[in-house]
């Protein structure tokens, strides 16, 4: 049997979806194998899938039925497995994406998936009013692979910053109890710290804030890396802490350098700000390190993470320092699900295979050989301004919109996102992603490339 038939054998697709038959010459195309290599296009772009029947019921009901909150891409998913998505008509695609960052063992890892297996036989939810080991297990690990004393538990990104902001004001008003504590933030340009209403008032792009002012008050951008200019912010004294990324994934795959995360973490020092680093994206191993700042030197009051924690189940977790935690009492925060046992058991599998001997220098690895391979094959054409990152989170920056280049190589089966102004292709794999596999989304890449002419034309 070919991959897709053997995955379909243990993971079948509804048979009134697989009814609906590629054209044989599509197949080709869009196969995620690399046994072969891809055939050469035969047209500026790959020719435009043709949506089945089943595809275009599916996304009917979606827009009769859900909020429009999302531009999707035209592909209804149905399975996965490993680096591989499996659409409604069972076609095969190389996901590049890995559910924005979060899959990063890939689609059905074996482990995680039997540890969830495990633990929903015996207990999903108890709420937090009572102990669950996972939770407890979850926090201790996590505690000792980090600079952190205690963990906060949370259901996803943008909560754990909410608990971050919430931490912080509590915090500075303990250490200012004459009534004089700072109560603003500070962000950077380009960054993401999610949508909730606190979150959004720390993210820069206005498209996502300004349907929804006012927000939460008292936020103020800075240039990312204008070192200078954040000093004189945060030396106001009016800033209770600096939320920033070390490596900026929404905001187009920008990196930090020493330099600059050294100088916020000596300015909040000196003017008693706390420091807060958001690894949702970044984190656990994206880089080809545990944590994107262990390769500066240099240590938060807090750090977020999300995405990839327990490999697509929901979690988010804000770890703190002692400093941060002893201000914080009964009371003061909570969560209905955050830290569920089903959740942290999941997360602890997870843990385990990104901690094994090995594994994040294969991470760091392959993601210099997917840099130098993309600078070989699109480096000569002239919208290709820069390809940039770190591990395996890595952007490809052009000169006109991203969205043309994404649309073409989904229909040559590869599953893309974009970033920044939407000029950037945004390229997150699962760190599991074999090389062969990174030559194959390269390959696509460059194939599709003539789309970006066809768009400006």
């Amino acid at each position: 049997m070919n991959s897709l038939q053997s995955f379909l054998a243990v993971a079948p697709v509804k048979p009134a979806a697989a009814a609906a038959r590629l054209p044989s010459s599509r197949r080709a195309r869009v196969s995620a194998c690399l046994a072969t290599p891809a055939p050469a296009p035969t047209a500026p772009a790959a020719a435009r899938r043709e949506l089945s029947a089943a595809s275009r019921a599916v996304m009917a009901d979606e827009a009769k039925y859900i909020v429009g909150t999302y531009k999707r891409a035209q592909v209804v998913f149905v399975a996965g497995r490993g680096c591989k998505l499996y659409d409604i008509d069972g076609r095969e695609y190389l996901d590049m994406a890995a559910g924005i960052a979060v899959n990063a063992l890939g689609h059905g890892d074996p482990d995680v998936d039997a540890a969830a297996a495990d633990q929903r036989g015996r207990l999903v939810h108890a709420s937090n009013v009572g102990y669950t080991v996972p939770q407890v297990e979850l926090a201790k690990r996590l505690v000792e692979a980090s600079f952190a004393d205690r963990a906060f538990f949370a259901n996803s990104g943008t909560e754990a910053n909410e608990a971050a902001i919430k931490f912080a004001r509590k915090y500075q008003r303990v250490a200012h109890p004459n009534g004089d504590a700072p109560t603003e933030f500070m962000s950077f340009t380009n960054c993401f710290h999610g949508r909730t209403i606190g979150s959004l008032a720390l993210t820069s792009k206005v498209q996502y804030r300004e349907p929804f002012e006012p927000v939460m008050p008292g936020s103020t951008f800075v240039e990312y890396g204008n070192l200078q200019e954040a000093k004189k912010v945060i030396q106001s004294g009016k800033i209770a802490a600096v939320f920033v990324e070390p490596v900026q994934g929404e905001g187009g795959i920008h990196s930090a350098t020493k330099e600059f995360l050294q100088g916020l973490r000596d300015a909040c020092d000196e003017a008693g700000a706390l420091l807060v680093f958001d690894e949702v994206q970044c984190g656990l191993g994206r880089t080809g390190y545990l944590w994107a700042h262990e390769v500066y030197g240099v240590l938060p009051d807090i750090m977020t993470l999300a995405k990839p924690l327990a490999n697509g189940l929901p979690i988010g977790v804000a770890l703190v320092t002692e400093k941060v935690a002893a201000a914080i009492h009964y009371g003061d925060h909570g969560t209905t699900f955050g830290g569920g046992p089903f959740v942290c058991h999941a997360a602890l599998a997870t843990l385990d295979k990104i901690q094994k001997p090995g594994f994040l220098a294969e991470v760091t690895k392959k993601g210099e050989y997917f840099k130098q391979l993309l600078k070989t094959k699109l480096g000569g054409n002239p919208h290709v301004k820069e390809i940039r990152g770190a591990g395996l989170i890595v952007g490809i920056e052009l000169d006109v919109p991203a969205g043309p280049l994404v649309d073409a190589c989904l229909d040559a089966g590869v599953f893309l996102l974009t970033a920044g102004k939407g000029n950037v292709v945004r390229l997150v794999p699962a760190l599991i992603v074999s090389e062969k596999e990174l030559e194959q989304a390269a390959e696509v890449i460059r194939e599709c490339l003539p789309a970006l002419e066809a768009s400006t034309s």
